[in-house]
């Protein structure tokens, strides 16, 4: 067996390292054609963006804890529409976990916990094409004697923004808001 040596490395080092750059630079053309086009299409990116900051008189704790109780959120979703039931949400609070909240219409994993500060989610309508997952932030600031909570939510199919919108401020705001006034 004839086994291949190389005499002068740095010949062979030089070689490797201008087809590395070669490819490269081929891929940052490609990424900067890429990122022009989404320039000019900034209207459209806004389009897909949900940006939300809501003010709720408890702690940043009771806020993140009820977020991923199967019980306490099923609870809360009991405040946005009575249609729901006693068991409407399913919550694996942890990262990795899946949930399946509003009797199984909304669907996702849990992507990010920092506990009391963040929440981020995979987040999906079941009805939406297959494999397509938005991400839903949940931002958790102390302020006053209460909880600033800022939510993004981004990725979402075009055309869904303000449904998406009236569906936060709904099921989740103002559930949240009914739930803290009873149980607080």
């Amino acid at each position: 067996m004839k086994r291949f040596v190389i005499k002068k490395p740095s010949v062979f080092a030089t070689f490797c390292a201008m087809i590395f750059m070669f490819h490269y630079s081929i891929a940052q053309v490609k990424k900067e054609n890429n990122m022009s086009e989404h320039v000019t299409n900034a209207d459209s990116l806004k389009g897909i963006t949900i940006h939300q900051e809501i003010y709720f008189s408890v702690a940043p704790k009771l806020l993140y804890e009820v977020l991923l109780s199967s019980k306490q959120f099923s609870e809360c979703t009991k405040k946005s529409f009575n249609m729901f039931t006693a068991t409407s949400a399913q919550i694996d609070p942890v990262p990795g976990g899946v949930f399946a909240v509003f009797d199984g219409h909304i669907i996702g994993r849990v992507l990010e916990l920092i506990p009391d500060q963040r929440i981020v989610e995979a987040w999906r309508v079941v009805d939406w094409p297959a494999g397509v997952y938005s991400i839903a932030r949940f931002e958790f600031k102390t302020q006053s004697s209460g909880t600033q909570l800022i939510f993004d939510h981004i990725g979402f199919p075009d055309g869904l923004k303000e449904h998406l919108t009236i569906g936060w401020q709904q099921h989740y705001w103002d559930a949240l808001a009914k739930y803290f006034s009873v149980n607080n």
